[in-house]
């Protein structure tokens, strides 16, 4: 057990921090995982490519089994509709990429003349005009060079002579360099086909392999992580195509509308390249933008080009595609670019395009398995720090700005008093339990108390606003009502008083619990335990309080810091006298109401109430309830007395 989880534990935790660290053999494994998919990629990647394929037809299989097809007759028509589909993209590519080589020589005019309107005429010119008379000097200079080189002969001196090697060349090298090259991306497709059938056909067989392979001895596990990967990658696969086509059809018909040449092309194209994350389309408005350029002898193309790409790309990032996913793919938008980078590394250009899917297929493992954990962790979307640890974190830091940041977006859904008892407490539970064990020094601790103080008081606000929304919401009725079932709604309570039991995590423990109660809207005063040297500071905001809490974070404090219960209760004989001994408790259930010395101690004291969360400390402070009489002073021992020795008098 780590320090951590120990930490956790002997504080009462549910909610340790998980400790995930990442060996020295998980790194050599991963990297020699990469290398071998690198060195491989000639048999890997086209196992990926079907594997793949086979998660994004296998919805559609399943759909066509619903509708009374046999299994083969099922996956025969799905398998067929797909590679006809690319087959058919394919070749119109084909044909427009020709159409488009013989146009090229015809668009030479115009660039030719929009170059030669930034050329000066009077000597003066932008920077992009000197840029371009630079470049015309120098292809003036290499052409002119070259035309002494070829004119030279003809001074008297012979022509060169051109000497061509022939080799001769045996019939099988000849197939290796001619035909090979032709035939080996059809075997290649062709292998992708027939293995995507197989895995169609035989995928409840392959399920049961990998199940056995990889955790036999836990189904519910692995049945839940085959369900989720094949879900979030099929579904993933086959909404990027859809969004893809509905990205490419407004262009292609805006492309047409506007003049652009060969408009069906550069939309398959923005369909094919828009599976490259961030560069993709960026890529795809490029070579439009710039047969735009050549193709119009003025700028009106290239304006209504580029305005067309951006309004499609501003409709379909912020309209279609959130409405679309819905969910999130599972990485984050860092891991997005690593993983193309990683991908396209390993297998080229087509990694590329395949690092997305592959990377989720991978997330999705770690979160199931443990073997994979590591790439849930480097890659995955959800944050691997709870929310109290992250807090603990940022304290340490001195970090008030996020820490306030991320409390406000906690808190439009949530009750402050909640969100103190599970993520504000939690992270002083770890500074505590830091603190006591010796990893943190003094001085780091009174600076995370001044940290956490501040943090405190920039959620004042948020309490304000709640107690003004008094019992309106449904919910806050609700809970006051579960929080104080001896009193009515609106009713005011006395004034209460938090103060810090020990240290300076105290002190600012006392001010979350005082912060909760003002949003209930209770009139409260928080004091340090350096305040209570005077008791007269307990009568200085007018009426004597209706009760004092004491807000201990060690779940077991000395005597000697609950002895200030009896100091309390002498000065304010009406006031009822309790203490917090702070919990990490699962909100959801139920406080663990096993006694502990400290418990017991404060019972002995005369403490009228011992809570372990913040609801139960609330109720219990707002309770209306008389306060017990301090326990009988137990009999001393009688006093020793000194008695001076007297002098003998001479008779």
């Amino acid at each position: 057990m780590t320090e951590a989880v120990r930490a956790g534990a002997s504080s009462g935790s549910v909610g340790a921090i998980p400790v995930r660290r990442v060996s020295w053999a998980t790194a050599i494994a991963i990297c020699l995982g990469a290398a071998i998919l690198h060195f491989g990629a000639e048999v890997f990647l086209p196992l990926a490519i079907a594997t793949l394929l086979a998660f994004a037809l296998s919805p559609l299989v399943t759909v066509l089994r619903r509708q009374g097809l046999p299994r083969i007759l099922a996956v025969l028509l799905a398998a067929s509709a797909a590679f006809f589909s690319v087959g058919a993209v394919l070749a119109v590519m084909g044909a427009q990429v020709s159409l488009v080589v013989e146009s090229l020589p015809s668009y030479q005019s115009n660039i030719i003349a929009k170059l030669d309107a930034w050329t000066p005429a009077d000597g003066s010119s932008t920077v992009l005009g000197r840029v371009v008379e630079m470049m015309s000097r120098i292809n003036a200079e290499i052409s002119g060079v070259l035309s002494a080189g070829a004119a030279a002969p003809g001074r008297g001196t012979a022509a060169p002579m051109a000497v061509a090697v022939v080799e001769n060349q045996s019939p099988w090298r000849m197939l290796q360099d001619v035909l090979f090259p032709v035939i080996s991306p059809i075997v290649t497709a062709g292998l992708i086909v027939v293995v995507v059938i197989f895995m169609l056909l035989e995928r409840e067989e392959l399920r049961d392999r990998f199940i056995r392979l990889t955790g036999a001895n836990d189904l519910h596990r692995t049945t839940e992580m085959l369900e989720d990967a094949g879900s979030r990658v099929a579904r993933h696969l086959l909404l990027q195509i859809l969004v893809n086509v509905i990205y490419a059809l407004p262009i292609g018909l805006g492309l047409w509308l506007i003049g652009v040449p060969n408009a069906v092309l550069w939309a398959l194209l923005t369909l094919i390249l828009r599976f490259v994350p961030y560069i993709g389309p960026v890529i795809a408005a490029a070579i439009p933008l710039f047969l735009a350029f050549a193709a119009s002898p003025d700028w009106s193309m290239l304006l209504w080009t580029a305005a067309l790409f951006a309004g499609v790309e501003l409709i379909t990032s912020n309209i279609i595609e959130p409405r679309l996913y819905g969910s999130r793919t599972g990485l984050s938008p860092l891991a997005v670019i690593i993983a193309a980078i990683v991908w396209t590394w390993i297998w080229g250009p087509i990694g590329l395009i395949l690092s997305t899917p592959i990377t989720v297929y991978l997330v999705v493992l770690g979160r199931h398995l443990p073997q994979f954990e590591v790439f849930d962790i480097l890659f995955g979307d959800e944050p691997v720090l709870v929310a109290h640890a992250r807090l603990y974190q940022r304290l340490l830091a001195g970090d008030t700005v996020e820490a306030v940041t991320r409390a406000e977006e906690a808190l439009e859904a949530d009750f402050l008093a909640d969100y103190h008892q599970s993520v504000s407490i939690p992270a002083l539970l770890l500074a505590q339990a830091d603190y006591d064990r010796g990893v943190l020094s003094q001085a780091q601790e009174e600076g995370i108390a001044r940290t956490a103080g501040r943090f405190v008081a920039a959620l004042d606000q948020v309490a304000e606003d709640e107690r003004s929304e008094g019992d309106a919401p449904e919910r806050q009725a609700e809970r006051q009502a579960d929080r104080q079932p001896d009193r009515q709604a609106g009713e005011a309570s006395a004034r209460i008083v938090v103060v810090g039991g020990r240290s300076n995590l105290d002190d600012v423990a006392a001010r979350m619990l005082g912060q909760a109660l003002v949003a209930e809207g209770t009139a409260v005063t928080p004091l340090a335990r350096a305040d209570l040297m005077a008791m007269s500071v307990l009568h200085a905001e007018g009426p004597p309080p209706g009760c004092v809490v004491l807000s201990f974070l060690d779940p077991n404090p000395a005597r000697a810091s609950l002895l200030i219960v009896r100091r309390i209760k002498r000065a304010l004989p009406g006031a009822r006298v309790g203490a917090v001994l702070w919990a990490m408790a699962d909100p959801s259930r139920a406080p663990d109401r096993t006694g502990t010395a400290a418990e017991r101690a404060l019972d002995e004291i005369g403490a009228d109430f011992v809570a372990r969360t913040m609801d139960e400390v609330m109720a219990l402070a707002l309770a209306e309830a008389a306060p017990k009489a301090l326990p009988a002073a137990q009999k001393r021992p009688p006093r020793r007395t000194v008695r001076r020795p007297v002098a003998a008098v001479a008779g």
